[in-house]
């Protein structure tokens, strides 16, 4: 029988498919960052990426295009934990893979993008390959990966290395299409501020983020788990946000989630160390 360190750890990885993911590189290959870069140490923790992909997706469903792409081209309701896998995947292999996989897995999102096409409700087109809906996706998902990184990983994370973070990341955002990549704090948060009257929330908004706060955990061993960071994922959300989807209930209890998510995130470490 496995020890129950080795059994809680293979059921963390699982639900990000860890273990089927190759991530050996050749001598000599550090892969698109390397392990000096801002960009591993922001996506080295799994509690703080766990609780960033919760508010990046419930921040980019409230772009109707981007909502409109999973709505019309997913089969979201029976398959969320797939989507996630997927892209938990994906920022696995470009942020610690090898070159070569990286161009492999951005060339194949890439054409999945140019298939993704179609009409708004108001009649207005949309293609996930549109520059301007890359960067909207992607400056979201930047922001809520450091957010978390800074509420329950390292509190002290530079502002430098903050800045460092964006400017290694835009770049993999341009190899997907993005144009105008926010490089920095400063322009990260003016493209933020820029997008707010494109964003809106509606019964599709809503049947979406039920979904994702709703879905099974991966095993009844971890249902605690799963749901506390569903809770710290909520509370990572811009005030806007939350109130835009209803959630701004977790407000007056956010310092409780930061403190109990560093504790949990710290025993999550320790497992997956075993």
């Amino acid at each position: 029988m496995r020890p129950v360190r080795r059994q809680i750890a293979d059921q963390l990885r699982d639900i990000v498919g860890a273990r089927q993911i190759d991530l050996t590189r050749p001598p000599g290959d550090d892969g698109l960052f390397g392990p000096g870069s801002a960009t591993w140490a922001v996506h080295g923790d799994f509690t703080a990426m766990m609780a960033g992909g919760i508010a990046s997706l419930l921040l980019q469903m409230l772009h109707p295009a981007a909502l409109a792409g999973v709505w019309d081209h997913s089969d979201f309701r029976r398959d969320m934990a797939g989507r996630l896998r997927r892209t938990a995947g994906f920022i696995s292999v470009t942020t610690y893979g090898a070159t070569e996989a990286a161009e492999r897995m951005i060339a194949r999102v890439r054409a999945v993008h140019e298939r993704v096409r179609g009409t708004l409700p108001d009649g207005t087109p949309y293609a996930a390959c549109d520059p301007h809906l890359l960067t909207v996706v992607h400056a979201m998902e930047v922001d809520s990966f450091l957010r978390a990184h800074r509420a329950y990983r390292d509190p002290g994370f530079p502002d430098a290395r903050a800045d460092q973070y964006l400017a290694e990341m835009a770049g993999l955002a341009r190899r997907l299409g993005a144009v105008q990549v926010p490089e920095d704090r400063r322009q990260l948060a003016r493209f933020l501020r820029a997008i707010r009257p494109e964003l809106r929330i509606d019964a599709r908004t809503r049947a979406v983020a039920r979904t994702l706060l709703h879905q099974p955990p991966p095993s009844p061993a971890l249902a605690p788990v799963s749901k506390w960071l569903t809770q710290a994922g909520i509370a990572l959300l811009p005030d806007w946000a939350a109130r835009l989807h209803g959630l701004d209930g977790t407000m007056p209890i956010r310092p409780v989630l930061f403190a109990g998510t560093r504790r949990l995130g710290g025993a999550i470490r320790w497992a997956l160390a075993g």
